[in-house]
């Protein structure tokens, strides 16, 4: 048989082929290890104007290839030195989780096998072990779960988009026997709103947009002193809405806001959105992995009354970005969703029963994402999943404790509900009247930047009520109380430095 030239450069079963994946991989691992897991702080500090002369010089395709290792030693240099070590306990800014090893070894088997999970005749193991995740999925956050179903997603944005969109056609389809994806948005859609804190996910807004409703279609919700919806405020809005003749449809509660990780109330959200005939959408991208947690999951009562449900894995379950779920209790209210391609999904493989998942995404190629979870939660188990979850809450509990008891830092979220800790340095020097917040906010501005600079701390930063604020997002299950105490004597010492 003839011999394609092209043979090593492709993973198949020749010694020739083999070999060069493995010598890649390996070659990948030591310059991983050597730049990138071994490195003693969370970020390099480079500033922008370097790290952008430093990836100028090569080029991107050079007329004649090079040798895989000098390439590899390249990106080790001047990427993987220079991106911040997610594995690190004081990289602690946003909701970016260290990804577990077990799921390293499975995203090698997800890019090797390269299924796309549209259509059965691409994917046909990948496709049955996704449907099988999804259905435990349904039982975890559903209790029963058999009328539920759900898809992979790449993450809150996506799923958050998909449960409004589905909200929206149902409402059209129940209320004015109106088919949208046919007819387009009717008249009526002007009068259209969506509810939810004001400490909800900016996507719900930008959802409100893209489908064509508009932001000013999003009705904000008071929250109340743990930054939950406030259920008066909510009451006032919706009777309002309906008296104004406006068409109040849907209903998104939080689980886990991006801020303070707060959970709205569940299971009264869920009663005002049977009363009014609301959409339930619960954003769980940040809480939904509570559910694992028997000392934590009562925060999630109520969920289970959702219509629709956005989980992220790329946060508490630890997984590789990006790999995400939306689930419905309905599985019928993908029929809103559906369309058909002769080439990919044809009407004919519904009738024999072939699973073509393009019908519930509005993604057509999508990754395998589901088998590094499932790899996961086979190596790590219920238990010890449920585990590292509680500690980093334990964690966020005893740091929030620690900058109560300390005189020159100040709490904003008393009691976390997960494992965010939002606070602000206090400045010793008092400045007088009008002049003092801003002088407060300009040193804590300045403290993020410098640690961000130094590479020794990786905070976020957020507003509230005006006061610029740090915040520490203790995802990693490696974090301790000394590396707790650590960063903010970082921030203290940061602080003094900007008052001299």
């Amino acid at each position: 048989m003839e011999k394609s030239k092209f043979c090593a450069h492709f993973l198949n079963g020749s010694a020739e082929a083999w070999s060069s994946y493995r010598q890649a991989i390996n070659l990948a691992q030591d310059v991983l290890y050597k730049n990138f897991a071994t490195l003693p702080q969370p970020f390099s500090g480079i500033q922008v104007e370097e790290l952008a002369s430093l990836l100028e010089t090569e080029e991107i395709c050079p007329e004649k290839g090079k040798d895989l290792t000098d390439v590899l030693k390249y990106i080790g240099e001047a990427v993987l030195k220079h991106s911040v070590a997610v594995h690190h306990p004081a990289c602690s800014a946003h909701l970016h989780c260290p990804p577990l090893t077990a799921a390293l070894a499975a995203e090698t088997m997800i890019s090797a096998a390269n299924q796309s999970m549209d259509s059965w005749d691409q994917s046909p193991a990948a496709t049955m072990l996704e449907e099988k995740i999804v259905h435990w999925l349904c039982r975890l956050f559903y209790g029963d779960g058999r009328s539920g179903d759900g898809v992979f997603t790449s993450g809150g944005t996506q799923s958050n988009l998909m449960g409004l969109l589905l909200a929206r056609d149902r409402f059209l389809k129940e209320r004015l026997g109106w088919n949208v994806k046919e007819k387009g948005l009717p008249a009526e859609a002007n009068k259209m709103r969506i509810l939810c804190s004001e400490a909800a996910h900016f996507t719900v807004k930008q959802a409100a947009a893209l489908l064509g409703l508009g932001e000013n279609a999003v009705i904000k919700i008071r929250t109340d002193q743990n930054f939950r919806i406030c259920l008066h405020h909510l009451d006032q809005q919706l009777h309002y809405l309906r008296s104004q003749g406006l068409m109040p449809f849907a209903l998104a509660a939080t689980a886990g806001t991006t801020d303070f990780g707060s959970i709205d109330p569940l299971h009264e959200c869920s009663i005002r959105a049977r009363q009014f005939g609301l959409w339930l959408h619960v954003d769980a991208a940040y809480g939904g992995a509570l559910i694992l947690s028997d000392q934590h999951k009562h925060q999630l009562d109520g969920i289970e009354a959702a219509d629709s449900i956005t989980v992220d894995f790329h946060k508490l379950f630890y997984q590789p970005v990006s790999c995400g779920a939306f689930l419905v209790k309905d599985a019928t209210c993908f029929d809103l969703l559906k369309s058909h391609a002769d080439y990919l999904n044809p009407e004919e493989d519904e009738l024999l029963g072939v699973p073509n998942l393009v019908g519930k995404s509005i993604q057509t190629t999508r990754r395998f994402d589901a088998l590094k979870l499932f790899v996961s939660m086979q190596v790590i188990g219920h238990s010890q999943f449920a585990g590292m979850i509680d500690h980093t809450l334990d964690i966020a509990q005893a740091a929030a404790q620690m900058i109560t008891d300390d005189p020159r830092l100040q709490l904003i979220n008393p009691h976390p509900s997960l494992n965010a800790v939002v606070f602000r340095y206090l400045p010793c020097k008092k400045t007088e009247g009008s002049e003092q917040l801003p002088r407060q906010n300009q040193i804590n501005r300045a403290i993020r930047r410098s640690l961000l600079h130094s590479g020794k701390v990786v905070l976020a930063q957020t507003k509230v009520n005006g006061m610029y604020c740090l915040k520490l997002t203790m995802l990693n299950p490696r974090i301790t109380l000394s590396d707790v105490k650590c960063i903010l004597d970082q921030v203290k010492q940061a602080g003094s430095q900007y008052e001299a």
